[in-house]
């Protein structure tokens, strides 16, 4: 089927993080995108090849015969609550500069939000580099990276790095049956529903992942 033709772009708001456009198209039809891209960045103005806003870790850290995927409780301001994350971030200019700005990003953010430096011994796969979070709205997209690290101590697990806004409750570190458990309720503990990322986090902890050697 043929795609619709997009005859020009106009601008609704523009603030350093978020910006609204109308997209209006040949047949008078107006479609409207929220983004964190420039006019000149848009998605919808080349949707192919593209580098995504952010990348979203599923994070497993190893102690001994154990291991935990990581998610923690961090304050999202639309939603007015502190809902069960992982570790994530926006892909910056220091990492468009290098050889892999995906894993650049996932590195620079684990050891911001958790504290640990990614060792060459960890494992680092990108899963999916471009995954959609809510296209019927946005063209924000992310980068979705498993990691698995090594720890002699899950004390050595931190909030320390965190920046500007963000906001983070104490670690929840879930056991595979715990994952499970979560899956099943849709909700953490308390209650309050968790992001699509983090269910998949959980899905891959539970049923993907594979098991570090060396």
């Amino acid at each position: 089927m043929k795609k619709p033709v997009l005859k020009i772009i106009n601008t609704l708001l523009d603030t350093p993080y978020i910006r609204v456009y109308d997209l209006e198209y040949e047949n008078g039809r107006h479609y409207y995108d929220a983004s964190r891209r420039k006019k000149e960045d848009l998605v919808v103005s080349e949707p192919e090849n593209i580098l995504p806003d952010a990348v979203s870790g599923f994070v497993s850290v190893h102690c001994g015969d154990n291991a935990y995927l990581v998610c923690f409780p961090e304050y999202r301001y639309p939603i007015g609550n502190y809902v069960l994350s992982i570790p994530s971030g926006l892909i910056d200019d220091k990492d468009k500069d290098t050889e892999n700005p995906i894993v650049s990003a996932m590195i620079r953010e684990i050891e911001e939000e958790i504290g640990l430096k990614v060792k060459d011994t960890d494992d680092v796969r990108i899963l999916a580099p471009v995954m959609y979070n809510s296209p019927g709205m946005t063209d924000e997209c992310t980068a979705l990276v498993a990691v698995q690290i090594q720890v002699e101590d899950l004390h050595e697990l931190n909030h320390a790095g965190a920046e500007g806004s963000e906001l983070f409750r104490d670690f929840t570190l879930l056991t595979r049956e715990e994952a499970r458990e979560y899956l099943r309720r849709g909700t953490d503990t308390e209650g309050i529903p968790y992001p699509m990322v983090t269910r998949a986090a959980l899905y891959w902890f539970v049923y993907e992942i594979e098991t570090v050697t060396g």
